[in-house]
């Protein structure tokens, strides 16, 4: 019986070694520190930049491996970093870089790659220059304390062109996640939003005549999927969605409007986000329907916790008067789109106006911070626009 169960387990470990996935860093900068440790950091880990489960090993020659978990299958999306994502791979031109993309098959693959550059070291060494437009952007804390999770976190704010010379104006407020992406190409993930300079043009173009201030979170790191969903995702966690909300409307929606000029009604108060940041942002919407009026939500990940979130919708339908503007690429995910869809309509039939809901989904739009900067434009301008406008925008 024991050789039995010996040679089940050989099988066994046999099959996972045949299988297994090797990504084999074969060449990195001369300005990588000798005592280094190199991470992956992807689709498959929460993006942790630094989780140590996740470290190459160096071998002898130089080069780096890393063997992705059994478990690990498809579609993947990753970056290298040496532990933040300030010190995050670039192009040779020390230039943000898309995701590197491989599909995990059941066969055994080697997947050799290069690093150009680090985030924090240009050609020449150059630490990296931060792309916050200033003085727009501030960071108001980076110990921002969640009372409700029991957590501290970075919280920036961007004020619009016209804050300080405009002392009696007071701004509409929209609330983004993820704030590591929305200012910064120099904490960003794969890229920054570019939120500041946009709002910034458009309010030199006179295509924005209020403006509005920005207050974006930091996500949690490995708590992100936590904090992103109010619903467990059996294999992926979640779970404490509800006093991350909490904490946007009883504690830092307070502290904002305590210490910013804004307009503090639901009409003037927004919610936006990415991925889970677009299931957080809808959630928040239903949740808190006197609180938000326009909810701008990216390429959502509805299949998180899709069902959880039908049945809460059948609940707590949105107020009538709430905006929501949706927007995706149509390969993103076989169920990108049909989900998308599929909100929209319950919000359609639960007595959302078709004027009130914009459904885009766009044939080359990608899940990345580059098609979300694109995006945001258009998102930002419906969402704000007079109701007129909104309908003609429709036709």
């Amino acid at each position: 019986m024991r050789i039995l169960l010996l040679l089940v387990g050989l099988l066994i470990w046999a099959e996972r070694l045949s299988a297994q996935t090797t990504i084999s860093i074969v060449r990195v900068p001369a300005t990588t520190p000798a005592d280094a440790v190199l991470y992956i950091a992807g689709s498959f880990n929460n993006r942790d930049p630094g989780s140590t489960a996740y470290a190459f090993t160096r071998r002898p020659d130089g080069t780096y491996q890393f063997i992705l978990p059994p478990t690990v299958k498809g579609p993947v999306e990753y970056k290298i970093t040496r532990g933040t994502w300030a010190s995050a791979e670039t192009n040779a031109k020390h230039e943000g870089i898309e995701n590197h993309r491989f599909t995990v098959g059941s066969g055994r693959a080697i997947v050799e790659m290069q690093v150009e550059n680090w985030q924090d070291f240009g050609g020449s060494n150059k630490p990296c220059e931060s792309t916050a437009l200033q003085p727009n952007v501030q960071i108001i804390s980076t110990t921002f304390n969640i009372p409700q999770l029991k957590r501290t976190r970075r919280i920036w704010v961007y004020l619009p062109n016209d804050y300080a010379a405009s002392a009696a104006k007071r701004y509409p407020v929209l609330y983004m996640h993820d704030g590591q992406n929305v200012f910064d190409a120099c904490t960003s993930f794969a890229g920054e939003w570019d939120v500041d300079e946009t709002l910034s043009e458009l309010q030199k173009q006179g295509l924005d005549a209020t403006g509005s201030i920005v207050v974006a979170v930091d996500h949690g790191g490995t708590e992100r999927l936590n904090e992103l969903s109010p619903w467990r995702n059996l294999k992926l966690g979640g779970g404490q969605g509800d006093q991350y909300v909490d904490f946007l409307v009883q504690t830092l929606k307070p502290y904002i409007d305590a210490n910013y000029r804004t307009l503090t009604g639901r009409e003037f108060t927004g919610i936006a986000g990415s991925s889970m940041g677009g299931l957080i942002s809808t959630y928040a919407a239903l949740k808190y329907p006197m609180v938000y009026s326009k909810v701008g939500v990216f390429s959502p990940a509805f299949w998180f916790a899709k069902d959880s979130l039908m049945e809460y919708m059948r609940r707590h339908p949105a107020n009538p008067d709430t905006r929501f503007y949706f927007v995706c690429g149509t390969t993103e995910g076989q169920s990108m789109v049909p989900f998308m869809q599929t909100v929209h309509d319950a919000l359609l039939r639960g007595g959302i106006p078709a004027a009130n809901l914009s459904f885009n989904p766009r044939t080359d739009g990608q899940h990345s911070e580059w098609f979300w900067r694109r995006e945001f434009p258009a998102a930002y301008r419906w969402l704000s626009a007079p109701a007129e406008e909104r309908v003609k925008s429709r036709k």
